[in-house]
C-alpha cells in the first residue's frame, strides 16, 4: 500500500501515471484507492442502474455442432436480424485453447508498467500493435475503466517480431483458431442475403483483416460512477468475444431503451454483428450498441476478435442484397475513412452508422 504522500502524487497527475508511465487503470486500482477520481466519474445518463437492465430476456445460444444444418443457418440469420448478438457453442474451439488465450491475456497484463509501455502510441516499433489505457484518453471527457493491448493481424513474420512475447505464441493460436468459426458464421450469413457462394472476392470484402484485443478490467472502486466500455456499435463484419466466468457486458435490446446482460457461458463466443455487415447487408442485419460494466469484486478479462474488411475495400450494400430492386440505405464508403471516423471520436453509441447513411 502506498504512502498517503505517494498517493497523493499519483492522483495530481493521473494522466502521468496510467498513460505515460504505463501503470494503465489496472495500476491505478492496485492503489488501494477508496474512492474513484474524478477523470472516471461519468455523466449520470451513461452509466447503467437496475432499472435500465431487463433481466428476464437473454441472448440466444446456438449450438453450432452441426455446421451443415439448414436450421443452424437459420438461427444465425435470425438472431442477427433480431438481436445483433448471440452466443455459439460446439464451435470447434477447444476449451483447452480458450483458456490459453485467457492466461495470456493476464500475463501480459501482469508485466511491469516498464514493459507494457514498450507497446503504447509513442514507444510501439509498429502501428499494428498497441497498448492502451480507456478508449481515446486524449480527448474523453471521462475515462473509461479499462486497459488494453490491440494486436493487427498482419503476418506470422510480423507477430514474431512485434507482438509481445508474453501473450504472442497464445493470441495468434487462438486468432488463427478463430479464422474457420468466422468463415462459416459468415457462409450462413451471407445465405440469408441470397449470397449463395463466397468467392475470393467477397471473402477478402468480408474477412480480409483481422485484430485480435486482449482487455483487462480491474476492480473498481465506484464502479456504479464509470463504465468499462462507453456505448458503442463495433465497426467490424464480425467480432467473436471470449469472455471470462465474471460478466458485465451488456447490450442494448433493438429499439428500446432496455438493456440485456450477455451472461458468461463457458466454452462459448459471444458474436455479434458490426457496421461493416450492417452496410453490407443494408440493414438486415443489425451491429447494436453494447457496453462494459466496471465491479469493484473482481479483475474482469476479454479477448474479441475483429474481423474486418480490409482498410482499402469499398464498403456498401452488396449487389445481392439490392437485386430485387431494394433501395440502398447506406452509401459505398472506403473502410479506412470509416474506422477513421470512429476514432476520432468518443464512445457515443451508434453514431458512426450515420457517416455511411444516404440522407
Amino acid at each position: 500500500m502506498p504512502s498517503a504522500t505517494a498517493l497523493s502524487t499519483v492522483l495530481s497527475d493521473i494522466n502521468d501515471f496510467v498513460v505515460k508511465q504505463g501503470h494503465g487503470v489496472k495500476g491505478l486500482s492496485e492503489l488501494g484507492l477508496q474512492t474513484l477520481p474524478n477523470q472516471y466519474v461519468h455523466p449520470p445518463e451513461e452509466r447503467l442502474s437496475s432499472m435500465d437492465v431487463v433481466t428476464d430476456d437473454s441472448i440466444p445460444v446456438i449450438d453450432v455442432s452441426n455446421w451443415e444444418d439448414p436450421k443452424v443457418a437459420k438461427l444465425i440469420c435470425d438472431a442477427a436480424e433480431k438481436r445483433g448478438f448471440f452466443q455459439i457453442v460446439n464451435h470447434g474451439i477447444p476449451l483447452e485453447m480458450l483458456e490459453k488465450a485467457k492466461a495470456a491475456t493476464y500475463r501480459f497484463f501482469r508485466e511491469p508498467a516498464e514493459e507494457k509501455k514498450k507497446y503504447s502510441k509513442e514507444n510501439s516499433a509498429t502501428s499494428h500493435v498497441r497498448y492502451s489505457t480507456s478508449f481515446l484518453p486524449q480527448i474523453e471527457k471521462a475515462l473509461e475503466w479499462k486497459d488494453h493491448l490491440s494486436m493487427f493481424y498482419v503476418s506470422d513474420e510480423e507477430a514474431a517480431q512485434y507482438w509481445p512475447p508474453s501473450c504472442r505464441d497464445d493470441a495468434l493460436e487462438y486468432l488463427k483458431s478463430c479464422e474457420m468459426v468466422s468463415r462459416k458464421l459468415l457462409e450462413a450469413l451471407m445465405q440469408g442475403l441470397n449470397v449463395n457462394q463466397i468467392d475470393d472476392a467477397k471473402e477478402s470484402l468480408l474477412m480480409g483483416s483481422r485484430r485480435i484485443n486482449i482487455n483487462y478490467y480491474p476492480k473498481c472502486p465506484n464502479p456504479d460512477l464509470t463504465v468499462g466500455v462507453g456505448r458503442h456499435s463495433d465497426i467490424s463484419t464480425l467480432t467473436l468475444l471470449l469472455q471470462d466466468d465474471i460478466g458485465g457486458l451488456y447490450v442494448r435490446k433493438l429499439e428500446h431503451e432496455a438493456w440485456s446482460h450477455v451472461p458468461p457461458v463457458k466454452g462459448a463466443l459471444v458474436i455479434n454483428i458490426g457496421d461493416a455487415l450492417q452496410i453490407m447487408s443494408n440493414g438486415r442485419y443489425k451491429s447494436i450498441e453494447h457496453r462494459v460494466m466496471a465491479n469493484e469484486s473482481n479483475d474482469r478479462i476479454s479477448v474479441p476478435v475483429f474481423v474486418n474488411p480490409r482498410p482499402n475495400d469499398i464498403v456498401a450494400p452488396l449487389p445481392e442484397v439490392l437485386a430485387s430492386g431494394e433501395k440502398p440505405v447506406y452509401k459505398p464508403v472506403l473502410y479506412s475513412d470509416y474506422a477513421k471516423h470512429f476514432y476520432r471520436k468518443a464512445h457515443n453509441g451508434k453514431d458512426t452508422i450515420a457517416f455511411a447513411r444516404i440522407e
